[in-house]
């Protein structure tokens, strides 16, 4: 079993600290804990992370006793430099002493060569090292559409930021988006690194299109916990309760292929059956949870 927080509320500050209280544990004391955002670009959430969400996650990070937090990320298409200027990262990072990791710009040796096994990437990838090596993983995703054969983007697409796109480093984003294979090779990414939390901002969505601009809905909930197949699973539920593009309404959910790639490769659990749900006791809640669980089970 795994837990997942359901907190319904437009509230930032209150959905992240909620999203802690209600999970109960403190994977970051004493840890060098790096930070993995959605900054694809900069546009406004939920085309790129919330900076409300992620500078009350920094702060809590910090309260709960992080040695030091570093926020690693590389946008595409947008210049990684550029989004994290345009968002305010660098002068969040100033106020609240964080570093700033710009993967868009690391060398080879920052990479490591990895391969997955029964995975349809040609070569293998080339993957983080900083990522690859930590100690601690806190992410933060949203919640929308991918119009560009990804589906859905949640918490499995969020590492894709983690593979260079860089062309004299392979160019494996045009290989990943080039393939019929495409949410399968989004799982494998996954494979090869560690994760302790991931709270995803639901506040916003888009219910199509994607990555940087859709239809935009208002969901209004936060989910978190340390199961990414949980955590993508309850956004679909979501996406297909707030009516989406036929690719996410079809099938059970944990048929979808990014999903069942992910409990191919055992990275969590492997049935809806297997979600314990937490709420923070409000009755939008409760009701939240209940048709979550309706979508899981068609």
């Amino acid at each position: 079993m795994t837990k997942i927080a359901i907190i319904s509320t437009k509230d930032h500050i209150y959905g992240v600290n909620k999203s802690f209280e209600l999970l109960g544990i403190n994977p970051v004391k004493d840890k060098d804990v790096i930070f993995k955002p959605n900054f694809n670009t900069a546009d406004a959430p939920p085309a790129s992370s919330s900076m409300e969400t992620i500078k009350q996650m920094i702060i809590k990070i910090k309260e709960m006793g992080a040695k030091s937090i570093t926020l690693a990320e590389r946008s595409g298409p947008a210049v990684t430099e550029e989004v994290l200027q345009e968002k305010g990262v660098y002068d969040l990072a100033k106020e609240l002493d964080f570093k700033i990791v710009d993967l868009s710009v690391a060398p080879k040796e920052d990479y490591v060569q990895v391969n997955v096994e029964g995975s349809q990437w040609k070569d293998g990838f080339l993957f983080s090292k900083l990522y690859h090596e930590a100690e601690c993983v806190v992410e933060t995703c949203c919640l929308k559409t991918h119009m560009y054969g990804g589906h859905f983007t949640l918490s499995l697409k969020n590492a894709t930021g983690l593979v260079p796109r860089r062309e004299e480093l392979g160019n494996l984003m045009k290989e990943l988006h080039g393939s019929e294979h495409q949410r399968k090779m989004i799982a494998d990414i996954n494979a090869v690194y560690h994760w302790d939390l991931i709270i995803m901002d639901g506040i916003v969505t888009f219910v199509d299109g994607g990555p940087m601009k859709g239809t935009l809905k208002e969901a209004n909930v936060f989910v978190a916990g340390t199961d990414k197949i949980a955590v993508d699973a309850v956004g679909v539920a979501l996406l297909r309760m707030l009516g989406t593009t036929d690719e996410v309404s079809k099938g059970p959910i944990f048929k979808q292929e990014q999903i069942a790639r992910a409990v191919e490769l055992n990275l969590g659990i492997a049935s809806p059956d297997e979600i314990e749900f937490i709420t923070d006791g409000s009755e939008e809640s409760a009701k939240l949870v209940e048709k979550i669980k309706e979508k899981l089970a068609e």
